[in-house]
Parts: structure tokens; C-alpha cells; sequence
């Protein structure tokens, strides 16, 4: 899509329902749309969007493996309530290896801001872009909102991502917590707050998949 082509999307999209904007995405897709996802917080509203329109629509989970038991619990409680078509990648490194080696996950402060990057790209950008790789999306669904941080604020509903050479559409981009929360409550959804990602460390900055530097990590690993 050219920027202009984008732009009017966006101001067409912007008032219709959520998932009038998936069921667009994918008749743009030409059978190549996929959701991606790590079953964070209110993931289930995308899931459930997703294959309301298109039942086996892949979904992409890069799992670096230092997910809490909890989120294990939630990620396999909605593969079974929505029948989801997973395709999971896994790094090259196992978490094991990585601890012993690397000395895991790094703590969330600024000085470790070197070591959160580097982290992100072994374990979680470099199975994430072998999924991209493989699956090769024209239209790539994700749950970004623009609440979320000052990163993702300056996106849009349908953004051309050059990271990994597709159009990312955003859904639910215009969300507050509420709406989610209402979502979840009126199709009967569970959700999942135990959630914690070492790629990211904390909710103010980017793991690389949505950040201009992440291509290259990826790509470098």
C-alpha cells in the first residue's frame, strides 16, 4: 500500500467497528493474514476478533520460553476456547542455555538497557522475524493501542511496517482498558495478569517488534 492508500484507510477505518477493520484486513490480505500474539493482558480480544472472521487464521507466538506459569496456563486455556491455529517459534538458544551462558533475563533498570536489547533479539526477535519469514503476511494483525506507550501513540490503525515488510493493522488501536475489559466480559473471555516479558521490562519501552532498531537485531542474530 503507498502512503496515500494508508492515509485513506485510516480515515475510513477510524469509525468502524473492530472487527469490521479485521474482516477489511483480511479481504486486503489475499490469504495471507496472520494475528500475532503472546497472551499478554487482553490478547483474547484480538484472538476472538481474529477468528470470528477467519477461523484458522495463523497465529504467531514467538515464546522466548521466560513466560510465567500463568501465562503458559492462559495461552493453552484460549488455544482451546477458540480453536487457535498456532504457529509457535522458539529461540535458537534455549532459556536454560541462555541463563548459563548469558545469566538470563536481565533485570528492568537503565543501566541494563544494552542487555534488555540484546536479550529481545536472541530470544525473541530472531524466532519472531523466522516466523515472519516463513509465514510471509501482506496483512499482519496486532493488539498495539495507542494507550499503551509513547512509542505505539504515534502509530496508527494501518501502518506500513518496515521491519518485517508487511502492513501491521491495529485493530482495537483506539481502545481504552475499559472497552477491553468490556470486551472480555461480554463474550465471556478469560484473561491473564500474572504477564511479565524480559524482552520488554517494562510497559514504556519496546521489545523491537514494533521499534525502528528491531529489524536489524533480528536480522543480525
Amino acid at each position: 500500500m503507498t502512503p496515500d492508500q494508508i492515509a485513506k484507510a485510516n480515515a475510513e477505518l477510524r469509525n468502524k467497528s473492530a472487527l469490521d477493520i479485521v474482516k477489511w484486513s483480511i479481504a486486503q490480505a489475499q490469504g495471507r493474514a496472520i494475528v500475532s500474539t503472546n497472551f499478554r493482558p487482553f490478547e483474547a480480544v484480538l484472538l476472538h476478533l481474529a477468528t470470528q472472521a477467519e477461523a484458522d487464521i495463523p497465529v504467531l507466538w514467538a515464546d522466548h520460553g521466560y513466560n510465567r506459569p500463568a501465562t503458559y496456563t492462559h495461552a493453552e486455556q484460549l488455544e482451546k476456547l477458540l480453536k487457535l491455529n498456532i504457529k509457535g517459534y522458539v529461540p535458537k538458544v534455549t532459556a536454560a542455555h541462555y541463563d548459563a551462558a548469558f545469566g538470563g533475563a536481565p533485570a528492568p533498570t537503565p543501566e541494563n538497557e544494552e542487555r534488555i536489547k540484546e536479550f529481545s533479539a536472541v530470544m525473541k526477535l530472531e524466532p519472531f522475524l523466522r516466523g515472519m519469514k516463513e509465514l510471509a503476511p501482506t496483512i499482519w494483525l496486532t493488539a498495539l493501542r495507542k494507550v499503551q506507550n509513547p512509542n505505539r501513540a504515534g502509530l496508527d490503525i494501518v501502518v506500513e511496517d518496515k521491519n518485517f515488510n508487511t502492513i501491521k493493522v491495529s485493530p482495537v488501536f483506539y481502545w481504552s482498558d475499559a472497552e477491553m475489559e468490556n470486551y472480555l466480559k461480554q463474550h465471556h473471555l478469560p484473561n491473564e495478569w500474572d504477564y511479565f516479558d524480559p524482552a520488554k521490562a517494562d510497559e514504556k519501552r519496546e521489545c523491537g517488534l514494533h521499534a525502528a532498531w528491531g529489524g536489524k537485531a533480528a536480522a543480525n542474530h
